[in-house]
C-alpha cells in the first residue's frame, strides 16, 4: 500500500481552484513515476482524505485522467494507470482534420514544420541499429511499390522509426497522435488515380536520401541534410493535395490522363 501523502503531494495546496491542483498533483504523480502503469489509482475516498477535498472533486479528477488517456477506469473495479499514448491527442487530430482537402492541406504544413526538425535531432542521436532499421523499413517500401496497403504501414514505420531514434517521448507522443490523420493522407494519397509506377520510385528515392542523411550523423552535416532531405520529401504534397481533390471532383473510377504539371513534375524530380 502506497503511503498516499508524500504519493499525492498535498503540501502547498492552493485554496481556490482546488479541483485542478488535485488533478495537477495526481498527474504529476503518474508523470514522475510515483504511480507506474498498471499501478492502482489512490481511491476516491483516500484522495479526498489526503487533499481535504469532497469525494466529488476526487471523482472529477480521476474521471479527467481517464479522458487524456492516462487512467483506465471501469465499473466496480480499480481504476489503473495507463501507459501513456498520443491517442487522446489524435482523436482531436481526427476531429480538427475532418475529410476535407482544406484539413488535408494543413496536416500537411503541419508535418512540412516538425518532421524536419525531428529528422536533424535523429541524425544527432541515430546509432548503427537504428540505420540499419531504417534500411530495413526502406526495402519493405521498395519491395511494395504498388500495393497501397503494403506500402502505407513501411512509410508509417519509416516515419516512427525516426521519432524513435530522436530520443525525445513527447516528438514520439505527437507522431503517435497524427498517425491516424497521417494515414488518412496516405490513403488518399496513394490511392489516387494519377499515381504511377514512376511516382513510387520517386516517392522511395526521396525517403532514402532522409535516411542517408540520417546515416551521416554529426559528420558532413548530417543534420542539416537531413532536415533538408526530409523538407524536400514533402515539396511533393501540395500536388498530391491537388490530385486528391481533383479525385473528389470528378468521383471514384474515372482514370484521366497526366496533366502536364504532373509531366513537369515528375521529370524535375528524376535525379541519379
Amino acid at each position: 500500500m502506497h503511503d498516499r501523502a508524500p504519493l499525492l503531494d498535498v503540501d502547498g495546496l492552493v485554496p481556490t481552484r482546488l479541483g485542478d491542483t488535485v488533478l495537477a498533483r495526481l498527474a504529476g504523480a503518474i508523470a514522475d513515476g510515483r504511480l507506474k502503469p498498471g499501478d492502482p489509482m489512490p481511491s476516491e475516498a483516500s484522495i479526498a482524505t489526503s487533499f481535504g477535498v469532497s469525494k466529488q472533486i476526487a471523482r472529477e479528477a480521476i474521471r479527467e485522467l481517464a479522458a487524456l488517456g492516462v487512467v483506465h477506469v471501469q465499473q466496480g473495479k480499480t481504476s489503473r494507470v495507463r501507459t501513456m499514448d498520443g491517442a487522446p491527442l489524435g482523436r482531436f487530430f481526427r476531429l480538427a482534420v475532418g475529410d476535407g482537402v482544406e484539413g488535408l492541406t494543413q496536416a500537411v504544413e503541419l508535418r512540412r514544420i516538425l518532421e524536419p526538425g525531428i529528422a536533424a535531432l535523429a541524425a544527432e542521436r541515430r546509432t548503427v541499429d537504428d540505420i540499419a532499421n531504417l534500411r530495413a523499413i526502406l526495402e519493405r517500401m521498395r519491395q511494395a511499390a504498388g500495393d497501397p496497403s503494403r506500402w502505407i504501414e513501411a512509410d508509417l514505420d519509416f516515419h516512427r522509426a525516426i521519432a524513435r531514434i530522436s530520443g525525445n517521448r513527447l516528438i514520439e507522443l505527437q507522431l503517435e497522435a497524427l498517425e491516424p490523420v497521417i494515414r488518412g493522407m496516405m490513403e488518399r494519397f496513394n490511392h489516387r488515380t494519377r499515381r504511377t509506377l514512376e511516382d513510387w520510385r520517386l516517392t522511395w528515392l526521396r525517403h532514402d536520401r532522409v535516411a542517408r542523411a540520417i546515416e551521416k550523423g554529426n559528420t558532413a552535416g548530417g543534420p542539416r541534410r537531413a532536415a533538408a532531405a526530409m523538407a524536400a520529401h514533402f515539396e511533393e504534397a501540395p500536388l498530391a493535395i491537388r490530385e486528391v481533390g481533383f479525385d473528389q471532383a470528378i468521383g471514384p473510377g474515372t482514370s484521366p490522363a497526366p496533366t502536364a504539371a504532373s509531366a513537369r513534375r515528375r521529370s524535375a524530380t528524376r535525379r541519379p
